[in-house]
């Protein structure tokens, strides 16, 4: 089956089997989504034409990703982060520790992208740049991703993850990073995308500690 001969990536080697199979699952349904876009573009593309490249039923997709969108969308990385900021000196500026965690972040995507590698990847940033209901999928899906960055920011900073000026800065930062990413798409995915991301975080100031 296409689950059995999908690789388990290298942020996922530590956790127990019943969690490598989750994350084996939903490689394997996202692989045979962007084979299906390249053959015959997204809108086309079905949910039950995805199960069935990647040998699992419908039910199956929905349970995983709850609309065709989230394929594209849902990052496997977004709860690492959290990890690796709390891998950073308590003393290290939190700009400085954002932008090793977002690169740490980034380098374990592209390396464990299945099947198609770093055209995955663009293949995914067209998507958001050029499909209307992916682009707004991904604004409602940035509120998500913003709490998980308010809550590293606050254990980072002694500030509670509620505060305004933490919400702000959080979801600014992702704000900064999507234009960032569609930057990239615009011009034809020319730039190395870690130095637009320092270039990104270059337009910030340190979230200051109470």
């Amino acid at each position: 089956m296409t689950t059995a001969r999908t690789p388990v990536p290298e942020g996922a080697r530590n956790l127990g089997l019943r969690e490598r199979k989750k994350i084996k699952t939903r490689l394997a349904i996202r692989e045979a989504t962007y084979a299906l876009v390249r053959e015959q573009g997204y809108d086309a593309t079905t949910v039950e034409q995805i199960a069935e490249r990647a040998e699992v039923s419908p039910s199956t997709v929905f349970r995983y990703f709850p609309t065709k969108e989230d394929i594209v969308l849902t990052d496997e990385y977004d709860p690492v982060m959290e990890d690796l900021l709390r891998e950073r000196p308590d003393d290290e500026p939190v700009l400085d520790s954002l932008r090793w965690a977002i690169r740490k972040a980034m380098t374990l995507a592209l390396a464990d992208s299945t099947a198609f590698g770093q055209e995955e990847m663009m293949l995914r940033v067209r998507l958001m740049a050029e499909v209307p209901a992916v682009r707004s999928r991904l604004l409602e899906s940035m509120s998500v991703t913003g709490r998980l960055l308010c809550r590293a920011l606050a254990e980072r900073t002694g500030r509670d993850e509620h505060d305004l000026e933490v919400r702000v800065y959080a979801m600014g930062l992702m704000g900064a990073l999507l234009e960032a990413t569609l930057y990239w798409a615009e011009h034809d995915f020319r730039d190395d995308l870690p130095e637009l991301v320092d270039r990104t975080l270059a337009t910030f100031k340190d979230l200051p500690r109470p």
